[in-house]
């Protein structure tokens, strides 16, 4: 009954306690995703950040991260839109990490004006990489013909399909090292004097929770609840914020659907789903999970 009062009673009649909203940011981080495979991105995080923002009484949100990484454009941009609300609304910002906060997943919990980890955690991997394979001679040996046709001399540049070629190598690399940059740039923007003068601190390693906290990657060790109650007392409530249910009850992203039939829908979305969910395998596969 107490707790049935406290939900519908106006705040100022409630029993005096702090109540932390709480955001989950769990996934690889990449554009698009579906109900079938969600992931990170801003269309998909923009919603319920807003939404946990907006509680004008909660002195501060929390965030979970358990993120391998991914996309560094939407990486950043969910970045941007935390520092953003949390200056618009004054809100201090604590990111508790779990499983890992690496490369991707690692720039969105700099977002947070404290970091705390488990000892156990896998934190880090500042750097860039990209991936793919090599066909060419695979087509050939099947007895496959590739015909491509362009304007333009680089529009076919890191074909899978072709052999290799060093100018576009040096390209990929050039483009790699910008990337990077802005990532250590950002880094040393919000950690700033707590990061250790390590020269292995932004060659893509990573690191346990103990050895981040060393580091200066994180503040502290420990869990949400106990660091929370701490801060904040005894009585402290965390309240979850989730994305609104959508078709079939599934959490739905942030932004509107098209309007199509349902079964085309369900179908294209499980493929995407399959091909994401690879994906998404090999980013946490890097860390053996």
């Amino acid at each position: 009954m107490a707790r049935f009062l406290s939900r519908i009673l106006p705040r100022r009649f409630r029993p005096e306690r702090v109540e932390i909203p709480v955001v989950r940011l769990h996934g690889a981080i990449m554009a698009g995703g579906s109900q079938f495979r969600p992931t990170l991105s801003l269309a998909t995080t923009a919603a319920v950040l807003d939404k946990a923002f907006s509680d004008k009484e909660a002195p501060a949100v929390a965030l979970s991260i358990n993120s391998p990484g991914g996309s560094p454009v939407q990486s950043r941009l969910i970045f941007r839109r935390i520092r953003d609300l949390a200056e618009e609304k004054n809100k201090k910002v604590y990111v508790f990490i779990e499983d890992v906060a690496a490369s991707g997943g690692y720039m969105i919990a700099v977002a947070g004006d404290e970091i705390i980890a488990d000892p156990s955690s896998i934190v880090g991997s500042i750097g860039v990489v990209s991936a793919s394979f090599g066909f060419q001679d695979l087509i050939k040996k099947i007895g496959v013909e590739r015909r491509v046709y362009t304007a333009g001399r680089n529009k076919v540049a890191l074909d899978p399909f072709q052999p290799e070629k060093k100018s576009d190598i040096e390209h990929l690399k050039t483009l790699q090292l910008e990337v990077h940059e802005t990532f250590i740039d950002l880094v040393k923007e919000r950690r700033g004097a707590k990061l250790c003068d390590d020269p292995d601190l932004f060659t893509g390693l990573f690191w346990s929770g103990v050895k981040g906290q060393s580091l200066g990657l994180v503040d502290g060790l420990g869990d949400m609840r106990s660091h929370l109650r701490r801060e904040y007392g005894p009585k402290t409530r965390l309240k979850l914020i989730q994305a609104p249910r959508g078709l079939l009850g599934w959490r739905t992203p942030s932004v509107g659907l098209h309007k199509a039939d349902p079964l085309a829908q369900a179908a294209a979305g499980a493929t995407e789903g399959l091909l994401s969910a690879m994906e998404e395998k090999a980013l946490w596969s890097r860390y053996g999970l």
